[in-house]
């Protein structure tokens, strides 16, 4: 008995160690769903866990808490289901590419990922993720059927990629901030884009949005661009600086921009092709335009009331009538005055250009082509007369 009482211990212990080599390896490939149940005492394992190419089953990695690494299934065609019952935290990276009928991914305690990279899976229509993945360095999805992002409820991102899911209509995200970049493009057309507690962004770029809420965004470091959306409004109403560019580019059922305190734009200004933009007086506390402004389109209205410096070149063109807009910011030209760059501005224009490119008027007399295209055409015509003159008085010479 007192044999038994030293034996029974050591046996546990060895037990033990046999079960803990079992929970680590540079990477553990799985077969098939038996692998994945062998793994099952493993609250944590150590290494990547990779689905073989070949695998036809389902795979539930039930038991396993935490991988203290990856989880990978690269072109596993066959795979349909995929789960992890207990599954909290990937410290490395979550990756899934080329799964062609993946139709079901359930982690239903999954809060912590540091790298989300889902590539090409046509038949992932949603999420069963209960808790929601909470915290995530860099988030890439692209080419899926995904519906929503419910089951993703991030606060903080590094990068947030999202492209290429035709079926995504809605997001809504508890992100606050931004500390890399955020993109969304080419998903659903009716894509709303929901931030309602996002207050800092480094870089961010909108296209194919239908809606874009940022009520309480307050600073971008870096740049902010809006493509080719369908927005009919952008308002960001405490957006105060963004110290990249700030551009919006053929976003063509744009009516409204409304930025009323933003007082800093350290890069160039633009807005261009929004066809239906009218009117561009939502910058009432604008002062600061580190680069160039470039605007055109077809507004006939342009208000910028507190602006004390554009550092770079200044070019406005419009197929309407902008000559109190041409007339005011002409007043504003020169090397030691608010506009510092070279100084375009014309109305009444066929096609309105973009920054380089020479006005060419439409035929109706417009004074707001007078600034700095009118002086051109004025240099333009001194020069005719003059060589006209020299031919003239070359053949007077000669009778």
């Amino acid at each position: 008995m007192s044999m038994l009482k030293y034996i029974l211990p050591a046996l546990a212990v060895a037990g033990q160690a046999a079960a803990q080599s079992s929970c680590s390896a540079a990477t553990k490939t799985i077969q098939n769903a038996g692998d994945a149940s062998a793994l099952a005492a493993c609250q944590t394992f150590t290494g990547t866990i990779a689905i073989a190419t070949g695998t036809t089953d389902n795979i539930a990695l039930d038991g396993i808490r935490k991988i203290q690494g990856s989880l990978i299934a690269d072109n596993v065609t066959q795979l349909t289901q995929m789960s992890g019952s207990s599954l909290e935290t990937i410290t490395d990276t979550f990756d899934l590419n080329g799964l062609t009928i993946l139709s079901t991914l359930n982690f239903p305690r999954l809060t912590n990922v540091n790298t989300i990279r889902w590539e090409a899976l046509p038949a992932l229509q949603g999420l069963s993720f209960t808790t929601g993945v909470q915290t995530a360095a860099s988030v890439t999805i692209q080419n899926t059927q995904l519906n929503s992002l419910t089951g993703i409820n991030l606060q903080v991102v590094d990068t947030f990629f999202i492209a290429n899911n035709p079926y995504l209509n809605q997001m809504a995200l508890q992100l606050g901030n931004i500390s890399t970049s955020l993109t969304l493009e080419a998903n659903g057309r009716n894509l709303s884009a929901v931030f309602p507690n996002l207050q800092w962004a480094f870089n961010m770029t909108f296209r194919n949005c239908s809606t874009v809420s940022i009520p309480s965004l307050a600073s971008v470091n870096g740049s902010m661009g809006f493509y080719s959306n369908e927005l009919t409004s952008l308002i960001g109403p405490n957006l105060t600086s963004v110290g990249g560019s700030l551009s919006f580019v053929s976003n063509t059922m744009l009516t409204n921009i409304s930025l009323p305190k933003l007082t800093t734009i350290g890069g160039g200004f633009q807005i261009a092709n929004n066809t239906e933009l009218k009117s561009i007086d939502g910058f009432p506390s604008l002062k600061t335009i580190g680069g160039a402004l470039d605007f055109n389109g077809n507004f006939s209205n342009v208000s910028l009331p507190a602006i004390s410096d554009i550092r770079g070149a200044f070019n406005m063109q419009s197929t309407g009538d902008i000559t109190d807009a041409c007339n005011n910011f002409k007043s504003l030209s020169g090397q030691n005055n608010v506009i510092k760059g070279k100084f375009t501005c014309a109305g009444s224009q066929v096609k309105p250009g973009g920054a380089g490119t020479t006005p060419t008027s439409s035929g109706s007399s417009s004074s707001s082509t007078s600034s700095k295209s009118a002086a051109g055409a004025l240099d333009v015509s001194s020069s005719a007369v003059m060589g006209l003159t020299g031919v003239l008085a070359a053949i007077f010479g000669l009778l």
